[in-house]
């Protein structure tokens, strides 16, 4: 399932989601069900390998692994 965009009118809150396409989900925050989904920006054409490798290299500074394969967390 691809992730989401959606703001929430009641609490003017932005959220990303890993839904459907078809569902309609209620806000986390203040469980309103009138959320609306947004238009997400495409990723920057050729650049996005760079992108991934920087913002991996900053969860790792900042401990967190949770993006990495098993084999790549004890490096």
């Amino acid at each position: 399932m691809p992730l989401y965009g959606f703001h929430c009118p009641q609490c003017d809150k932005e959220v990303e989601l890993l839904i459907g396409f078809s569902e309609t989900p209620a806000c986390p925050d203040c469980g309103g069900t009138t959320m609306t989904r947004l238009v997400s920006r495409p990723a920057p054409e050729g650049k996005s390998r760079g992108i991934i490798r920087s913002a991996r290299a900053q969860a790792a500074r900042e401990g967190h692994l949770s993006n990495f394969s098993r084999s790549e967390r004890g490096r």
